[in-house]
């Protein structure tokens, strides 16, 4: 999450204090990603050393300095806006990561460790829905970040079962390592980046 272009958005409507931008932020946002003051801040200077924003000079630093959004500010957001976010590379994940190890683990039960994982995110999925549910569409920032969380969790439930399923067809033997060549190959044609 870009803290800083979510920092620019709410100063595109118009001046405000950090204090303001912290809450304003989380308002936005369902109240599901806590911001905390000082990241705030510390933002606030960078995008100034940047030429992002400018802040009122004449007043002393401190919670009621006021900022505001500059011509390269406002053209970085909008870049931002319009630029999609890398996704050509998958992440780092590390649910991913402990079932590749757990399948190559020597008296590791792998179909128990992804059915531990699936009930968790199952459960999670379930509290997401109550909130849901509870909240209905009065915030339009929670409805979409449920949403998005819903969606999320959803896929990450089925890659855990169309693992599983791969593995009982494999009959639980360890996959064969690819050849050393074949590796990078592959990785190209998927047009991955190392």
């Amino acid at each position: 999450m870009s803290i800083r272009h979510a920092l620019l958005a709410l100063l595109k409507e118009g001046p405000k204090y950090g204090l303001q931008l912290r809450e304003e932020f989380e308002a936005r946002t369902g109240e599901v990603w806590p911001l905390n003051v000082g990241q705030v801040y510390t933002t606030l200077q960078r995008l100034e050393r940047d030429g992002l924003v400018e802040s009122d000079d004449d007043a002393e630093p401190g919670p009621q300095k006021g900022f505001r959004i500059t011509t390269d500010g406002a053209e970085e957001l909008a870049g931002w806006l319009r630029t999609p976010p890398d996704l050509a590379s998958p992440p780092r994940d590390e649910l991913v990561i402990k079932i590749l190890v757990a399948v190559r683990l020597p008296g590791v039960d792998v179909h128990e460790v992804i059915q531990s994982h699936r009930r968790y995110l199952i459960e999670l999925m379930q509290q997401w829905t109550r909130l849901k549910e509870e909240e209905g569409d009065t915030d339009l920032g929670l409805a979409l970040v449920v949403d998005a969380e819903l969606y999320r969790l959803d896929s990450v439930v089925r890659w855990l079962d169309t693992a599983d399923g791969r593995l009982r067809r494999a009959a639980l033997e360890p996959p064969p390592r690819p050849a050393p060549a074949a590796a990078p190959q592959l990785r190209r044609r998927a047009g991955v980046r190392r």
